[in-house]
C-alpha cells in the first residue's frame, strides 16, 4: 500500500464479532459518557443557531442576505483558522483548549441574547460575534479527533455512538428552536444556545482525559516553533496517500455533488411541494443518518474506507429522485438512503484517521482534513445557481447523482484507499495488544 499510516499488515476485524469481542470493545466509561454528552448537547446548540439567527434578524428588519452574511462570518473564521487550531491543540492541553473555546462561545452567545432582548441589533456586531464563534470553533474542533481514541478502546463504536447522537440532535434542534421562538423570542433561543456551551464546558471540566503515551505529548511553549509544527503537520498529511487522496476526491464531491444538491433540492422541493414536504425530506435524511450510525456500530469491515466508499453510492438517491421529479415518498426514501450512506462513511473515515495517524500529529492532521473537506463546499454552492440557470435545476441534480457514482469510483480506484486495513488498538488494560496506546499513570485534569 502506498502512503503512510500504520495499517499495513494489521489484523482486521470482520462481521460483528463474538460476545467476548463486543465486551472488550465496550466504550461506555464515565469519561466517554461525559464527552458523548458534551458533543451531543453542543451539536444540538449548533442546529438551533440558524433558526435563531434567521428569526432574530428578520424580526429586526434585515433580509436573507444579512442572515447569510452572519452565518458566513462563522464559517469563514472556522475554515480559515482550523489548521492553526490543530497546531495549537498539539502543543497544549486539548481539554483546556476545548473548555476555553466553550466558555468563549458561552460569552458571545450570551452577548447576542442581550442584544436581541434589548432590541439594539446591528448587523456588524452579530457578524463579529459569529466570527468570534468561528475562531473558538477552530480551536475546539481539532481536539475532538484525538480525544475519542484516548477515551474509548473501541474507536469505531465510539464514533458511531457520537454520530447517532449528532444525527438525533440534527433532527430535534430546528424543531426545538422553532418552539422556543414561538414561546419566547429569538433572544430566548440564544440563551438556550449559550446554555449548551455551558453544559459542554461542564462535562469537559469533569472529564479525566488519559494522557498521551510517552514521547507523544504536546510540545508546548518549549517545543518547536509554531511554523515548524504547521509544516510538520502538512508533511505528515502529505505522506499518507490514502489521506490526501480522500480529501482531493472530497473536493470534487463538494463541488459536483453536495454543494449543488443542498440548495437546489431545497429550492425545487419548496417551490413544487411546499415547505412541509421539504421538512419531511430533511427529516428522512436525518433519520437515515441515525440508521447509518447504528450500522457503523454493528458492522466491522476489515477495509473500512472501501466499505465507506461503497456506502456513498447510496447518496445518489437524494439528488436523483428530486431531479427526476419523483413523488415525495420516493424523495424521502432516497434521502434516507443517502443519509445512511453518508453517516456510515463518516464513521469509517473518522475511525481510520484516529487509528491510523500517530497521536502526536493527530490534531494537526484532523485540522487539515476539516479544512480540506470544507474548502470546496461554498464553491459548489455558488456554482449551483448559474449551473441551474444554464442547464436547469433538474439536470444539475441528475448530474450530481451521476457524480455520486464517480466519486465512489474514484475512491475505490486508489489502491491506498481501498486496500487500507483497519487498525484496532485497544487502550491499556485490554491485553497485550494495548501496548501501542498504553496509558501512563494519572490523568489530564487540567
Amino acid at each position: 500500500m502506498t502512503g503512510g499510516g500504520r495499517g499495513d499488515g494489521a489484523a482486521g476485524v470482520t462481521g460483528t464479532g463474538t460476545a467476548s469481542d463486543k465486551a472488550s470493545r465496550s466504550f461506555w466509561s464515565r469519561d466517554f459518557v461525559l464527552f458523548f454528552t458534551a458533543r451531543a448537547v453542543a451539536r444540538l446548540g449548533d442546529t438551533i443557531l440558524p433558526v435563531a439567527l434567521a428569526a432574530g434578524l428578520l424580526q429586526h428588519g434585515y433580509g436573507a442576505g444579512a442572515v447569510g452574511l452572519a452565518m458566513a462570518s462563522t464559517a469563514a473564521a472556522f475554515a480559515g483558522l482550523v489548521v492553526f487550531g490543530g497546531v495549537i491543540a498539539d502543543r497544549f492541553s486539548t481539554r483546556r483548549l476545548m473548555i476555553g473555546a466553550d466558555l468563549v462561545r458561552l460569552g458571545t452567545q450570551a452577548l447576542a441574547a442581550a442584544l436581541f432582548y434589548s432590541g439594539h441589533v446591528v448587523l456588524w456586531e452579530i457578524c463579529a460575534i459569529g466570527f468570534a464563534n468561528g475562531v473558538a470553533g477552530a480551536v475546539f474542533q481539532p481536539g475532538v479527533a484525538s480525544t475519542v481514541p484516548r477515551l474509548a478502546s473501541d474507536v469505531q463504536g465510539a464514533n458511531g455512538a457520537i454520530r447517532i447522537a449528532e444525527s438525533v440532535a440534527q433532527l430535534a434542534g430546528p424543531a426545538a428552536a422553532g418552539v422556543l421562538v414561538g414561546l419566547a423570542s429569538p433572544g430566548g433561543v440564544f440563551v438556550a444556545h449559550a446554555a449548551t456551551y455551558a453544559v459542554s464546558a461542564l462535562c469537559l471540566l469533569l472529564l479525566r482525559l488519559p494522557p498521551l503515551t510517552p514521547g507523544s505529548h504536546p510540545t508546548g511553549h518549549g517545543g518547536s516553533a509554531f511554523r515548524a509544527d504547521l509544516v510538520e503537520g502538512w508533511r505528515e498529511f502529505r505522506s499518507r496517500t490514502w489521506l490526501w487522496a480522500v480529501i482531493a476526491v472530497w473536493c470534487l464531491y463538494m463541488i459536483a455533488v453536495w454543494g449543488p444538491t443542498v440548495p437546489l433540492v431545497a429550492t425545487k422541493v419548496v417551490q413544487e411541494h411546499g415547505p412541509g414536504a421539504y421538512g419531511l425530506i430533511n427529516s428522512a435524511l436525518g433519520a437515515g443518518t441515525v440508521v447509518g450510525g447504528f450500522l457503523a456500530l454493528r458492522l466491522r469491515p476489515r477495509r473500512m474506507l472501501r466499505a465507506g466508499a461503497l456506502s456513498l453510492l447510496g447518496f445518489v438517491g437524494f439528488p436523483a429522485t428530486v431531479g427526476a421529479g419523483l413523488g415525495i415518498p420516493a424523495m424521502a426514501v432516497g434521502a434516507a438512503v443517502a443519509g445512511a450512506g453518508m453517516s456510515f462513511w463518516g464513521v469509517m473515515w473518522a475511525t481510520s484517521v484516529q487509528t491510523q495517524v500517530p497521536p502526536d500529529v493527530l490534531n494537526r492532521i484532523h485540522a487539515y482534513d476539516v479544512a480540506g473537506s470544507l474548502a470546496m463546499m461554498p464553491v459548489g454552492q455558488a456554482l449551483a445557481g448559474p449551473a441551474a440557470g444554464l442547464l436547469g435545476a433538474d439536470q444539475v441534480l441528475l448530474v450530481a447523482g451521476v457524480m455520486s457514482f464517480v466519486v465512489a469510483g474514484a475512491l475505490l480506484a486508489v489502491p491506498a484507499i481501498r486496500d487500507l486495513v483497519r487498525v484496532d488498538a485497544p487502550v491499556a488494560g485490554s491485553g497485550p495488544a494495548a501496548a501501542p496506546r498504553a496509558r501512563t499513570a494519572g490523568a489530564e485534569n487540567g
